[in-house]
């Protein structure tokens, strides 16, 4: 896959298959998109095209708003490369793009630029100022603008259709095995281990706490998680925490790790977490003793639950 930061230097294309979105997650739904896009580009002997945004629409357009992104631009990148597709197109987003309107953006971008064939987009997508562009809109004209456009139907699971806001949500609530069935992978995260008060050494649990590397990253609810650590090119297993350690009064929200089997300094690393499962919520013990038992309870709880995961 080809990655082209812009379309400054996109050379245009004799038969483009493309779709556009912000892809967050690159999760089931958007894979139904990718694999119809490869098929019509192998039918036609075109090229596929994926355009996407950043910054996230919505860091310009509301910036003063909080935002939780399942993928950084890295990331999705890196998900998108594994599924065949010939092009990604980052686009800046700016407040002078945002003010293109639906046709603009077909005629200047799709077509001029690109040399869209064919747009396949997915369910209720909207594009262009305000949103206002539709598949309605774009199938009324695609003689004028000189290509075919198909919408692919929501992609269902359990009854439900699949969208990064509920993956976002169910994230949020803990509930991570919904979250990696809507995503069709674990959910994961990176960040740099940095130094904390020691408190997990004096409970014989020492803990790594984890910087996240990307700003906007959704961190999961808080609780414990059943989860396994990549550290350079080894796999470990542990149980992690998020959330303020009530039981020291904690006020600052920490993600921490304890990963089994392990004692080295690992202070300035680059770690990835995978998560499983929630185990439970985090609560506040009445003395160090429970919290200590709750512990070893904890830990055995998760080596059952990792003890089923064929992939760690």
């Amino acid at each position: 896959m080809k990655i082209h930061n812009g379309l400054g230097k996109f050379e245009k294309l004799s038969y483009a298959v493309v779709t556009s979105g912000t892809f967050d997650g690159v999760h089931i739904g958007h894979r139904k998109i990718l694999q119809r896009l490869n098929e019509i580009a192998c039918k036609h002997n075109g090229e596929s095209v994926i355009l996407t945004f950043w910054p996230h629409p919505r860091l310009v357009l509301y910036p003063d708003q909080e935002l939780s992104l399942l993928t950084s631009i890295e990331e999705k990148a890196e998900l998108l490369s594994k599924q065949n597709i010939d092009h990604l197109v980052i686009v800046p987003f700016t407040m002078e793009f945002s003010a293109l309107s639906s046709d603009e953006f077909v005629k200047d971008i799709l077509v001029d630029k690109i040399g869209t064939k064919k747009l396949v987009i997915g369910y209720d997508h909207k594009f262009g100022k305000n949103r206002s562009g539709s598949f309605e809109e774009l199938n009324e004209n695609s003689h004028k603008y000189g290509f075919d456009v198909e919408e692919i139907s929501k992609q269902m699971i359990d009854s439900n259709a699949v969208s990064s806001t509920k993956i976002r949500r169910a994230l949020q609530e803990g509930d991570i095995e919904k979250a990696n069935n809507f995503l069709g992978r674990y959910f994961r995260l990176t960040g740099k281990v940095v130094e904390g008060d020691k408190i997990g050494r004096t409970l014989n649990f020492p803990t790594a706490n984890i910087e996240v590397d990307f700003k906007y990253k959704l961190i999961p609810g808080e609780g414990i998680y059943a989860v396994s650590i990549i550290l350079g090119n080894n796999h470990f297993k542990g149980m992690l925490n998020i959330g303020y350690r009530p039981t020291f009064g904690g006020s600052q929200k920490r993600i921490e790790v304890h990963i089994f089997d392990f004692d080295q300094e690992i202070y300035g690393e680059s770690v990835t977490i995978i998560f499983y499962q929630k185990i439970r919520s985090e609560i506040k013990f009445q003395n160090i003793s429970d919290l200590k038992a709750q512990l070893q309870q904890d830990k055995k709880s998760v080596q059952q639950i990792l003890k089923n995961i064929q992939s760690i």
